[in-house]
């Protein structure tokens, strides 16, 4: 019945590009997590009225963050080549999509952590101040605690967001359900190809959705 409907789809590719699409996305939503925390922690504690107030720093931070997630992704792919080449090796494959997903992901989630970690009560973190907690245990106590809700949620949009970076990433030969879509698809005709490419990224992005929702519903005690 597939064959029929499908003539032109090799199953075996189409699996072999899903994998590739999902380690591509597991690796890199990791990284960015790690990354993207890092980041809006810092940019949170440096700015104004916070523990370690720091105008330069957060000048810094927030020009390096603004300036990476403005990039529109396909550039910054071209941009990073020779990064790339020297970090990976080559331009082709999955791996040699992984810094240009990180680069362009971790700067749009730390903003995002950013706004988690500001919409905690401040009242909280005085709290903890007042009763002498270090800054390691206000991190680990109070705001990651008190905004993991915030942060799943937006691991879950930048999540979704990468997936269609891996879709971009293949076109230009990274692998994956993008680059079968248009060098067995567009490039040979093959709507049936793209279609069913494009159905399984589809379910991909509601099951990252769906977890994403779960997590979030059962963190947030609201």
């Amino acid at each position: 019945m597939l064959e029929q409907w499908f003539p032109n789809v090799d199953w075996e590719k189409i699996w072999e590009a899903t994998n590739e699409t999902l380690y591509m996305t597991g690796v890199s939503v990791l990284a960015t997590f790690i990354l993207g925390i890092l980041l809006g922690l810092l940019l949170f504690l440096t700015a104004k009225g916070n523990i370690w107030e720091n105008k330069a720093m957060y000048s810094i931070v927030s020009a390096f963050v603004n300036i990476f997630r403005s990039i529109p992704f396909i550039i910054l792919i071209i941009l990073l080549i020779p990064f790339t080449k020297a970090l990976i090796g080559t331009m082709i494959g999955e791996n040699a999509a992984l810094p240009a997903l990180i680069i362009g992901a971790a700067p749009f989630y730390a903003r995002m952590v950013e706004i988690g970690l500001r919409e905690i009560d401040k009242g909280v973190i005085e709290a903890a101040r007042a009763m002498g907690a270090k800054t390691s245990t206000i991190i680990f106590k109070v705001l990651l605690p008190e905004s993991m809700p915030a942060l799943v949620s937006g691991i879950t949009v930048t999540a979704i967001a990468l997936v269609g970076y891996t879709a971009m990433a293949g076109v230009i030969g990274a692998g994956g359900l993008g680059n079968l879509a248009y060098l067995d698809g567009f490039q040979r005709s093959r709507s049936d190809v793209m279609l069913v490419a494009t159905v399984v990224i589809l379910i991909i992005v509601f099951v990252i959705q769906m977890i994403g929702d779960l997590i979030t519903n059962r963190l947030d005690k609201r």
